[in-house]
Parts: structure tokens; C-alpha cells; sequence
């Protein structure tokens, strides 16, 4: 592990204080869900590696990155006990480069079939004695230009992944919602998830978790069973525009 830049006393104190704020919210609605208890992702995209690491001198472990690049160059850089989550989309040409980071913790965005196989045969490639926990995305809000699988097809790749996907462990569902959604309360695309999630869980004979909530609704997302929130901009601030390498 190279040597990480020590972010300024200030940026430190910015992040500590942030993610005091959002970890406690957190926390404080683990006693509703004592089955899964909610894991806080902290989504990084575009942040140094500096600010990931005030973030886990704070005890944070779970970390989030949308971009392939970019993650493998933040897991070669900061400590190897880092859970990594990628919530980008999913490409099948990419598969083999997630399967080499040793602490990846979860892919969040499987979004069919095939690439359900494709990551569970470069997992099984890459040599992991243990299997990689993924995520099912579903296309709640039926836009057109949103990443996931469409709801009826839920089933069908779940099935796929428990019986085809042995060096994968299907862990959960998870919705990124509309920008309409997102302000009404209950909100629909976090209702219809829970629903799928409950339907799978009797057909199936499942456990599913939920991935559902970012910086603006988590709280809301966690009274409605959210179990993993993944959330930025409350914790590292916002993002500048950066050009994708």
C-alpha cells in the first residue's frame, strides 16, 4: 500500500463531523432491524484518497465507488481491510478487473443474467476462496434511461444467481428511484422494492437486504427497512465534475 496524503485539520474535522452525523442517524435506527442491521456505504466517486482515509480513521469500513478505474486505483492505494462496494453500472468487460481487488465486498448493480455469470466466473478466475456478495438493481420508477432489471425479471435472475452462481452470494436488492419519487413520502420506488424483496424472500426462501437511499432520503429509506444506504455528498460534500478516464 502506497503512502496516502494526510487530508488538511480542517478537511479532517469536515468529514469527522459529517459522518458523526450521518453514522448516528444510523445507528439510531438499528434497533428497528434487528435482522439486518443498516450498513452505511460511504460513496467516494471522485474523492481523494485522502478523504477516504479521515473517513476510516473514524472507523469507517464500507466505501463505495462508481467507476472501475477508479476503484482499483483507490484499493491498491488505502488499507486492505477497506470493504469496497461498486454501485456504478455494470459493464461484462469490466468483470475481470473487479474480480482482481481482493476486499471487494459487494457489486451492487447486476442487472441481468449474463453478467450475473460473467462476474461469477471471473470471481471464480481470480482464485477467491470465499464468494463476493452482489446486489440485484431493479429498474423500480420503469424509466426508460435507468440501469437495472425491469421488476418482472427480478425473479428470474435471482434464481439464476442462487442455482447457476455458486462463487456469488446473492445478497440483496437494490433501487436508485426517480428524481420524482424521491420527494414523495412514502416513497414508491422504496415501497415497490420492499415488495419485490418480500415476494422473492417466500418464493425463494431468501433473506434479502435492501440497498436503497442516498444523501437526500437514507433516513427515510431506513424507516422504510432500508438495510444499506449509500450516501456521498452528506459525508464528503459535493462533487466536482471530473472527465472519466
Amino acid at each position: 500500500m502506497a503512502a496516502v496524503q494526510q487530508p488538511s485539520t480542517e478537511r479532517r474535522e469536515e468529514i469527522e463531523a459529517n459522518l458523526a452525523d450521518v453514522g448516528g442517524a444510523v445507528q439510531r435506527s438499528s434497533s428497528a432491524n434487528s435482522t439486518h442491521p443498516p450498513r452505511l456505504v460511504a460513496v467516494s466517486k471522485y474523492k481523494p484518497a485522502s478523504d477516504i482515509l479521515a473517513a476510516y480513521n473514524r472507523g469507517q469500513r464500507h466505501f463505495g465507488e462508481n467507476y472501475v478505474q477508479e476503484l482499483c486505483e483507490k484499493a491498491a492505494e488505502l488499507p486492505s481491510d477497506i470493504s469496497w462496494h461498486f454501485i456504478g453500472r455494470l459493464q461484462s468487460n469490466k468483470c475481470k478487473a473487479l474480480a482482481a481487488i481482493s476486499n471487494l465486498w459487494a457489486v451492487e448493480t447486476i442487472d441481468s443474467e449474463a453478467k450475473a455469470r460473467k462476474l461469477n466466473d471471473a470471481w471464480e478466475s481470480a482464485g477467491h476462496p470465499h464468494a463476493l456478495n452482489v446486489f440485484i438493481q431493479v429498474n423500480t420508477s420503469d424509466e426508460e434511461n435507468k440501469g437495472g432489471v425491469e421488476q418482472h425479471q427480478v425473479e428470474g435472475v435471482a434464481r439464476a444467481i442462487a442455482e447457476e452462481c455458486k462463487k456469488l452470494c446473492l445478497l440483496g436488492l437494490m433501487t436508485i428511484g426517480s428524481v420524482e419519487g424521491s420527494h414523495q413520502r412514502p416513497n414508491p420506488d422504496f415501497l415497490r422494492l420492499c415488495q419485490l424483496r418480500d415476494d422473492l424472500n417466500a418464493k425463494l426462501g431468501l433473506n434479502l437486504e435492501l440497498s436503497m437511499g442516498m444523501s437526500d432520503d437514507f433516513e427515510h429509506a431506513l424507516e422504510l427497512g432500508a438495510t444499506n444506504v449509500r450516501v456521498g455528498s452528506r459525508i464528503f460534500g459535493s462533487r466536482a465534475p471530473k472527465a472519466l478516464q
